[in-house]
C-alpha cells in the first residue's frame, strides 16, 4: 500500500490516543501528509518522535471540540499543507459503569462533548476545504452504537449520534464529491483497556493497527464508490 496516498493531505484528530496514533502511522506509511491537533504539548512531543515523519507531519495546539478552535486549526493546516483530501475523526472517550438511574448525570454532557462535539466541529470546519477537490471523511462510532450496552447509555448514545451525523453528511455531500463513512469498533486492544479489564478475554479484541488499515482504505481512492457506510471493525486481526 506504500504510495497509495502520495499527494494526499489528511487530518487526524485524537492523535495522542492509541487508535489515533495507529491511524497517523498507517497514513504516513501510505505516503500521505498528515495534520494533527493536540491539547498537551508535552504528550504530543513524546509521541511525535515515534513517527519519524519529518515535514510530512504537521501539528498545532487546538481543542477541536470547540467550533472556533477547529476552524482555526483547519485553516492553518490547509495554509501550511496546501490542501485537504481526507479527515479521520478519531478523538473520543469512554465512560460508563452504572445503569441509567445510577450513572452520574455528568456522563451525558461529558460523553456528548467528548464524542459528538469534536466530530461535528471538525467536519463543519473541514468541509469547505474538502469540497474544493473532493475528499473522504471517516468517523469513529462504536459497536455499542448499533447494539446498545448495559451500563454505557451516555457513551452508546453519543456514538449513535456520531453515526447519525455521518449518514446525514453522506447524503448532503453525495453529489458534491465528499464521501462520509463510519467505522464501528468493538473493544480495542489497548494498554488502557487491558488495565481496566484485567480479567477479560482479549483474544476477541481488535488491535488499533487493524482498525487503522480500514480507516486508511476508506480515506483512499480504492474506496471511491463507497459513502454512507457503517463498517464493523470488531474482530481480532
Amino acid at each position: 500500500m506504500s504510495g497509495e496516498l502520495d499527494g494526499h493531505v489528511c487530518l487526524v484528530t485524537g492523535g495522542t490516543g492509541n487508535l489515533g496514533r495507529a491511524v497517523i502511522t498507517e497514513l504516513l506509511s501510505r505516503g500521505a501528509r498528515v495534520a494533527a491537533p493536540y491539547r498537551s504539548a508535552d504528550r504530543w512531543r513524546e509521541i511525535e518522535r515515534g513517527f519519524a515523519a519529518g515535514d510530512r507531519l504537521w501539528s498545532a495546539p487546538a481543542d477541536v471540540s470547540h467550533t472556533d478552535s477547529a476552524q482555526e486549526f483547519v485553516e492553518k493546516a490547509v495554509a501550511a499543507l496546501g490542501r485537504l483530501d481526507g479527515l479521520a475523526t478519531v478523538a473520543g472517550a469512554y465512560a460508563g459503569s452504572h445503569t441509567l438511574e445510577k450513572a452520574p448525570a455528568s456522563e451525558w454532557p461529558t460523553m456528548l462533548g467528548a464524542n459528538l462535539a469534536p466530530t461535528y466541529a471538525v467536519c463543519r470546519a473541514a468541509l469547505p476545504a474538502l469540497l474544493k477537490q473532493g475528499g473522504s471523511v471517516v468517523t469513529v462510532a462504536a459497536r455499542l452504537a448499533l447494539e446498545g450496552g448495559a451500563g454505557s447509555a451516555a457513551y452508546a448514545v453519543s456514538k449513535a449520534a456520531v453515526l447519525a451525523l455521518t449518514r446525514v453528511l453522506a447524503l448532503e455531500n453525495r453529489e458534491r464529491g465528499v464521501r462520509f463513512n463510519c467505522v464501528a469498533p468493538g473493544t480495542i486492544d489497548t494498554p488502557d483497556n487491558r488495565a481496566a479489564m484485567p480479567k477479560a478475554d482479549t483474544s476477541r479484541w481488535t488491535p488499533p493497527a487493524a482498525i487503522a488499515r480500514v480507516i486508511a482504505f476508506l480515506l483512499g481512492p480504492a474506496s471511491a464508490p463507497t459513502t454512507g457506510a457503517v463498517v464493523p471493525v470488531d474482530l481480532p486481526a
